[in-house]
């Protein structure tokens, strides 16, 4: 476990990533998301919603050390541009962020802003999103190759986690139900796709996830189901 949390987190010490990581992806997710919705609550009772949302969003980015959004600016640099696979590649490994990088960044930003100040603050949401976010990215290996030879996310690779780890699924989408509604669990499938599409994406146009893509899907299922979760139902 001290693994995925130094992994994923800026908790934990340093630690190499080694396969036994993945499996604990979910709960990390979780207890991530149960720091954040916890974040959110306390301003939310102190604060306007807007900048309570935005406390939310900033201790997010804190506790995880901007890892997963410096993940999705390289992925929109390296997958929305005109290019080959090759150079898809080389562009993400690139340091700096181009257009497509900050544009697709400063968007989510402020999509994720403006859903957390759209709605209630609520615990359980944000557990059952960021815990499903990040499930999908540990069982992701199992069905989709790597496509680089070597890379941040490689040694996490040698043994893939058991397909069943998905089953942490289950109860992401059942307490995001119990405490929202079924307007949580429908929040909590719309993170996971929104987190399938960018991995299928990356499939289509490098071959395969990097970390960079990981970190992406990350991101971007969470902020789908936000925004699925503000909507005016």
């Amino acid at each position: 476990m001290r693994e995925a949390f130094a992994f994923l987190t800026v908790l934990g010490g340093p630690a190499p990533p080694t396969p036994r990581a993945l499996r604990w992806f979910p709960l990390v997710g979780a207890a991530v998301g149960a720091a954040v919705g916890g974040v959110w609550w306390l301003a939310d009772r102190a604060f306007p919603a807007l900048l309570a949302a935005a406390l939310a969003v900033a201790a997010d980015l804190a506790v995880t050390g901007l890892l997963h959004v410096d993940g999705l600016a390289d992925a929109a640099d390296g997958l929305l541009p005109h290019a080959d696979r090759a150079r898809r590649l080389d562009i993400m490994r690139t340091a700096g962020v181009g257009a497509f990088g900050a544009a697709v960044l400063g968007t989510v930003l402020l999509l994720r802003v403006g859903a957390l100040a759209a709605r209630p603050a609520d615990v359980g949401l944000l557990v059952g999103l960021w815990c499903a976010s990040r499930t999908v990215v540990a069982v992701a290996p199992v069905w989709i190759p790597y496509a680089r030879d070597t890379g941040l996310a490689a040694p996490l690779l040698e043994r893939p986690a058991s397909p069943l780890v998905a089953v942490a699924l289950a109860p992401a989408a059942a307490l995001a139900t119990v405490t929202v509604g079924w307007v949580g669990g429908a929040a909590v499938g719309a993170a996971v796709l929104g987190a399938v599409l960018v991995l299928g994406l990356a499939w289509r146009r490098v071959g395969g996830f990097t970390g960079d893509v990981l970190g992406a899907a990350i991101v971007v299922g969470e902020t789908v189901g936000l925004v699925v979760a503000a909507a005016r139902w």
